[in-house]
């Protein structure tokens, strides 16, 4: 027996010795479990109670929670403490939390070796919501326009008619502006203030002149930051106070009532009320379901050149008011031919010191335009051609969402913000190559040349300012041999003929778009461009549609033509490019075979067959907006540049479009099959 048990002891020994030193150890599952209880909350804190109980607490020397507004806790933030008492519990507290707001909470505890144990579910605790300070009617430095005017000679007057009398009480008194137009009144509160609602009255037998004015709060003096509180809709009753609550959780130093254009404030009286604090952004005021847009100009200068760029911040307020984009330093300029020259209502383009992606764009640029859509009277037509485009399956399709515009406190309606056509990244893709322009406006440009056919040619990229002589020279000469080769008697031939210098597929499906939509600036305004030295020219992207869909007097009405509209309506640009496009699409087999095929893609697929029903959507979308827009421009019962008539109500522009889209889908069918 003591030989056997000598042997057991021996083998043993051996067997430990055998063991592998590095050989891992699986660690002791600690025996304890935590679990939180009692809490309390406040509007920002959550005080809560965690326990633990186990044979093993002495193991553990720091335990605390993990706290989210989501369920996982992966993202939460944490709030510890040290030690474990005697009793196993511990209370702790989580501050500087948002009020009203659920919260999931997980506990935790660590041992002296890093184990960590959870609870194993969380809890979830909602803070109470902060009560707000009863509001009480602010008062404060009176600010505004120095000058009022003294009706009864017309001069300029700091007695009579001043700003002081819109917070006198009196509904006799009013304040009207020397200068017609930008002009305001307000109040410098001496610090922030949380506005809660506005009282205002109109000048006695006036009105209607209070009807788009813009209440905007600001903690610079100059506004050069400032947002709006709420707009004024319509005309007021006289004699008496109007009164509107407001939405807008940031606090504000300096308030105002901005006048609408053209009536020199005419403001009999204007209260504010809230209370004071600085707020946050989490709730702005936005106009309408579109998102607003904000441009404040660098000592409010008015946008009156397309060449020279004033520093402005931009602000875009969307999402309900939940959403806010600021910028600084951003220029601002006019933009555009016609429509910056010849109508009042101005489209811009903005350049944002960094690269931004607005709303939600595709693209991460620095440039972006404001399209005012003046004549289009459906504010829609850019619109509906862009989804046009992308539904005939164009490369490229610029971005477009609409918005509302204010400028240095005055609501300039309902416009488009756009991509700009540039050569860039998610944009037009000949960032190493060249973008050009079929431009009938090209003699206004500094880059620009002439065809040996006379076709007015602008290039856009490279800029003027980088584009050397060699690369200058290399697009001319290019485009010269395009043209010439798509007019000579071998246009065809693979060798010698246009396809050699013109992707035709892009051609066509550009063509497809303009014509399909009735443009008659189709060949007026032409996009091309290369990706490389060595490339061909590729045609697009599509731009400039507010003539189209019947709304040039020219072509009225488009659906009566037997054949395309680029064969029905001269080329101002150049002659060559029509007879160009007509040798293209009426005599070379392979692309009216091509035509045929990318029409028959779009249209019996169904995909541009639901145009309509995107029409639809769009003049849902663009309700509330277009109110506005035509309460500040007073054009439904007016021809605008080359409409063919004035129908008179917005929605007789709309159902005026959708009858036109859906008689063109079956006469554009017509067309394409006559031309095979």
């Amino acid at each position: 027996m003591k030989r056997f048990c000598l042997l057991a002891t021996i083998l043993s020994v051996l067997l430990t010795a055998c063991q592998d030193p590095n050989e891992p150890t699986t660690p002791k599952t600690p025996d304890i479990t935590i679990s939180l209880g009692n809490a309390v909350c406040d509007a920002t804190s959550i005080t809560l109670t965690i326990y633990a109980s186990g044979d093993d607490l002495d193991m553990f020397d720091r335990w605390g929670v993990t706290y989210s507004e989501t369920s996982d806790k992966k993202g939460g933030k944490g709030c510890k403490s040290t030690g474990i008492p005697s009793d196993g519990s511990n209370e702790i507290t989580i501050s500087s939390l948002k009020d009203n707001t659920t919260y999931y909470i997980w506990g935790w505890a660590y041992s002296k070796t890093d184990q960590q144990v959870w609870t194993p579910d969380c809890i979830t605790v909602t803070t109470e919501r902060k009560p707000a300070p009863k509001p009480e009617k602010l008062s404060g430095t009176i600010i505004g326009t120095a000058y009022s005017v003294d009706y009864s000679n017309g001069q300029q007057s700091t007695t009579v008619n001043t700003k002081h009398n819109v917070f006198d009480g009196n509904y006799e008194t009013f304040f009207a502006s020397y200068d017609r137009s930008g002009t305001w009144v307000g109040l410098d509160l001496g610090s922030r203030h949380i506005i809660t609602r506005i009282g205002y009255s109109p000048r006695k037998t006036q009105p209607h002149r209070v009807e788009l004015a813009l209440i905007e709060g600001a903690n610079k003096p100059d506004f050069s930051d400032a947002i709006p509180i709420h707009m004024i809709r319509t005309s007021a009753p006289e004699n008496q106070m109007s009164y509107a609550e407001t939405v807008c959780s940031r606090g504000f130093r300096y308030v105002r009532y901005v006048s609408p254009n053209d009536v020199r404030c005419n403001l009999a009286e204007l209260e504010f009320y809230g209370y004071e604090g600085d707020g946050d952004d989490s709730q702005l005021y936005q106009l309408t379901n579109l998102p607003t847009v904000i441009i404040n100009t660098e000592n409010a200068q008015e946008i009156v050149s397309k060449e020279n760029e004033i520093s402005s911040n931009v602000y875009i307020i969307s999402e309900n008011g939940t959403n806010l984009l600021s910028t600084s330093e951003t220029g601002v300029r006019g933009r555009g031919n016609a429509s910056w020259d010849q109508f009042p209502k101005k489209p811009y383009r903005l350049k944002f010191k960094s690269k931004q992606s607005p709303l939600g764009a595709p693209a991460s640029a620095k440039k972006w335009t404001l399209i005012s859509n003046y004549s289009d009277k459906s504010l829609m037509r850019n619109i509906l051609a862009f989804e046009a485009s992308r539904r005939f399956g164009q490369a490229y399709t610029p971005y477009c969402h609409p918005v509302d515009v204010i400028v240095n406190g005055e609501y300039r309606g309902c416009y488009q913000l756009c991509d700009q056509v540039e050569a860039a990244e998610g944009r037009v893709p000949a960032k190493d190559g060249y973008l050009i322009e079929i431009d009938a406006y090209a003699w206004k440009e500094v880059s620009a040349f002439w065809s040996w056919k006379g076709t007015p040619v602008t290039i856009k990229h490279p800029d003027e300012d980088d584009i050397t002589v060699a690369q200058r020279n290399h697009i001319e000469s290019f485009f010269n041999q395009m043209e010439t080769a798509a007019l000579g008697s071998d246009f065809t031939d693979p060798e010698k003929g246009y396809r050699k210098y013109l992707d035709l597929e892009s051609f066509l499906r550009n063509l497809l778009v303009g014509d399909f939509c009735g443009n008659t600036d189709l060949l007026w305004s032409v996009y091309m461009y290369k990706d490389a030295a060595d490339g061909k020219l590729y045609t697009g992207p599509t731009w400039d549609h507010d003539l189209s869909f019947d709304n040039d007097y020219r072509s009225h009405p488009i659906n009566n033509n037997n054949d395309f509209i680029f064969l029905t309506v001269p080329s101002p640009a150049s002659d060559a490019v029509r007879e160009m496009t007509r040798k293209i699409v009426k005599e070379d087999p392979q692309a009216k075979q091509m035509l045929a095929e990318l029409w028959t893609e779009a249209y019996e697929n169904g995909s541009l067959k639901t145009l309509p029903d995107y029409l639809d959507q769009t003049y849902l979308l663009l309700q509330e907006s277009q109110e506005l827009n035509f309460k500040r421009w007073k054009i439904l019962n007016q021809q605008v540049h080359m409409n063919f008539q004035a129908l008179g109500s917005y929605e007789a522009e709309v159902q005026f479009v959708k009858k036109c889209i859906e008689e063109r889908l079956v006469k554009f069918d017509q067309y394409v099959k006559n031309n095979q």
